[in-house]
C-alpha cells in the first residue's frame, strides 16, 4: 500500500517528463499530438485505477488512523521527512483527483483546447495532478507546502497559453494573488516548526497546540489561514477567481473549480484545526462572518449575471458560485464541531462533483455556440437548449438542481450538516452569533436555488420569440457522455448513500479535533 501511495504521487511527474520525449515509432498513431494526448489519458488512467485500488485496499474499519505511510529522512538538520500517508480525510479527496484528471485528460483526447503543442500540455496536466495529489497525502508542513505551491506554475501556463479572452491578465492576477498568500502561509508554517522542533503533521495533531502558546498559534493561524483563505477563495480574497475560470480552457476550469480549491479547505482541516485550536478557536467566528459573506456575495453576483439584458458570461456565473458554495465549506470549518467538519469535507468532495460537471457542460456549450454569454444561449426561439439538444439541456438542469442542494443529490448533505454545525458550535463560541451566520447561509441557499433555476429557465427553455426555431445543435456525443457519467454517477450515489463518505471522515474527524485520540 505505501508503494502504491508513492506511485500516485510520484507517477504523473515520471509520466510528465515522458510526455516530453519523443513518442516510439510504433505508438505515434495517426499525428505525434494525438499521441501525446494518448500518453495523457494512459497516464492518468493508471493514477486512477492504482487510486481506486488504494481505496478498495483501505481499512474502512480503522479510517481515522494514518495508512500507506512512508516515512523517511529527507533533511536531518530541520527535522524534515518525506511522510506519506492517508486517512478517512485524505483519501476521498485523493480518488476525486485521480478521477477529474483523467475525465480532463480523457475529454482533451477528443477536444484539445486551442493553443500550443499538445506535449506541453499533457505535461503541465500531470504536473498539476502529482503537485494536488502531493498536498492530500504529504504529512510534513514544508512538504505541504512545496506541493502547495507545486500546482501554481503548471495552472498558470493552462490559462495563459490554452485560454481564451483575457487569458494574460487572468492568468497574471491568479499566480500574483496565490503566490502572495502562499509567502505568509510560509511564514506561519515556519513559526509552528521553530516553536515546535518538528514540521510532521501527525506529531502536531497528536500535541494539539500544546508546545505553542495562544499567542503564537493566533499569530500562525492568521498568517497560514490567509494563504489557505486565498486558494479556498474566500471572500473577499476571491476577486482573481472569475477572471481565471472565465480566461481558463474547459479542463483548466474543471480542475481548478474541482481540486485546487479543496486545497485551501484541506490546510484548514488538517493543520489549523487540530495543530492551533487555540488560535482557530480566536478566528472562528470571523471565519463564519467571512463565510456567510460570500454565500450573500456570491449568490447576489449570480442573480445579477442571470438577469436578462446583463451580457452575463454563464462560466464566470458558476464562477462566483464557487465564492458560494465554499463559504459553506468554510462555515462548517468554523463551527470546530465534528457535525460541521464532516459537512465541510462532504460539501468539498460534492463541490468537485457538481462544478466540474457544470465547466464541461458549459465548454460543451460554448463551443456550441461559440460563446458563453447567457443572452446569446437563451436564444429568441422558444425552445433553445432544449429544444435543440435535448440531452445536453437534460444534463444543464441536473447539474444545476444538484447545485442547489436538491434532497437526493450530493450538493444537499455537505450544505446541511455545515449548518447544523453552526447550529450548535463547539463549546466557547457565541451560539447568538452562529445561530445568525446559520439564518444568513440559510437564506444565501434560496438566492442559490433563484439564480440557478433562472440559469434552467433561460438557457434550457429560452425567451419566447414569434422567429422560426433555429436549428437544432449537435448534442451529447460519445466521448461527453463517458467524460460526464462518472460525475452525474458519483452526484447521484453520493447524494442517495451518503454514508459511503461519512462513514469514512466521521471517525477521521472526531480523532483530530479530539488531540490525536480516537
Amino acid at each position: 500500500m505505501q508503494f502504491l501511495l508513492a506511485f500516485i504521487v510520484v507517477g504523473p511527474l515520471v509520466g510528465a517528463v515522458a510526455a516530453l520525449l519523443p513518442a516510439p515509432p510504433g505508438l505515434k498513431g495517426k499525428s505525434p499530438g494525438q499521441a501525446v494526448l494518448r500518453h495523457g489519458v494512459t497516464v492518468t488512467g493508471a493514477i486512477l485505477l492504482a487510486a481506486i485500488v488504494l481505496a478498495l485496499g483501505f481499512d474502512r474499519d480503522h479510517p481515522s488512523k494514518m495508512q500507506a505511510t512512508t516515512d523517511i529522512k529527507w533533511i536531518p538538520t530541520l527535522n524534515v521527512r518525506i511522510h506519506l500517508g492517508i486517512d478517512g480525510i485524505s483519501l476521498p479527496l485523493l480518488v476525486l483527483t485521480a478521477l477529474l484528471t483523467f475525465l480532463c485528460a480523457l475529454y482533451s483526447y477528443f477536444k484539445m483546447p486551442a493553443g500550443p503543442s499538445p506535449k506541453a500540455f499533457v505535461a503541465l496536466l500531470l504536473v498539476l495532478e502529482s503537485g494536488t495529489l502531493a498536498t492530500f497525502a504529504v504529512l510534513d508542513l514544508l512538504l505541504f507546502f512545496l506541493a502547495f505551491e507545486m500546482v501554481l506554475i503548471p495552472m498558470y501556463f493552462l490559462i495563459a497559453r490554452w485560454g481564451g479572452d483575457q487569458r494574460q491578465a487572468a492568468a497574471w492576477k491568479f499566480i500574483l494573488y496565490t503566490l502572495l498568500g502562499s509567502v505568509v502561509m510560509l511564514l506561519g508554517l515556519l513559526l509552528i516548526g521553530l516553536k515546535t522542533g518538528t514540521f510532521d503533521m501527525v506529531a502536531l495533531a497528536t500535541d494539539n497546540g500544546r508546545g505553542m502558546t495562544t499567542s503564537v498559534q493566533v499569530i500562525a493561524v492568521l498568517a497560514i489561514g490567509i494563504g489557505l483563505a486565498v486558494k479556498t477563495p474566500m471572500w473577499p480574497l476571491h476577486s482573481w477567481l472569475p477572471d481565471a475560470h472565465t480566461a481558463a480552457p474547459t479542463v483548466g476550469s474543471v480542475l481548478l473549480a474541482g481540486v485546487l480549491l479543496k486545497m485551501g479547505t484541506y490546510g484548514f482541516v488538517r493543520i489549523v484545526l487540530p495543530i492551533a485550536p487555540d488560535g482557530m478557536h480566536r478566528f472562528a467566528p470571523y471565519l463564519a462572518a467571512f463565510a456567510v459573506a460570500g454565500i450573500i456575495y456570491g449568490s447576489l453576483a449570480c442573480l445579477a449575471l442571470a438577469k436578462r439584458g446583463n451580457k452575463g458570461d454563464l462560466k464566470r456565473l458558476i464562477a462566483y458560485s464557487s465564492v458560494g458554495h465554499m463559504g459553506f465549506v468554510l462555515l462548517g470549518i468554523a463551527s470546530m464541531t465534528p457535525t460541521g467538519v464532516n459537512g465541510a469535507l462532504f460539501a468539498n468532495v460534492a463541490h468537485g462533483l457538481i462544478t466540474g460537471l457544470l465547466f464541461f457542460l458549459v465548454g460543451a456549450l460554448k463551443d456550441r455556440y461559440g460563446t458563453a454569454d447567457l443572452d446569446t444561449l437563451s436564444g429568441a426561439t422558444g425552445a433553445a437548449l432544449y429544444g435543440r439538444a435535448p440531452r445536453l439541456g437534460g444534463l444543464l438542469a441536473f447539474a444545476a438542481v444538484a447545485s442547489l442542494g436538491l434532497p437526493g443529490l450530493a450538493g444537499f448533505w455537505g450544505e446541511m450538516l455545515a449548518m447544523f454545525g453552526a447550529f450548535d458550535p463547539a463549546d466557547g463560541l457565541s451560539r447568538p452569533a452562529f445561530l445568525t451566520f446559520m439564518a444568513i447561509a440559510g437564506f444565501g441557499t434560496l438566492l442559490t436555488a433563484a439564480y440557478l433555476l433562472v440559469v434552467v429557465r433561460r438557457v434550457c427553455m429560452g425567451t419566447p420569440d414569434s422567429r422560426p426555431p433555429e436549428p437544432r445543435l449537435v448534442d451529447v456525443q460519445g466521448y461527453e457522455i463517458a467524460s460526464w457519467s462518472p460525475l452525474v454517477a458519483l452526484t447521484v450515489l453520493a447524494g442517495l448513500w451518503p454514508a459511503v463518505l461519512l462513514g469514512l471522515t466521521d471517525p477521521a474527524v472526531h480523532k483530530l479535533l479530539a488531540g490525536g485520540k480516537s
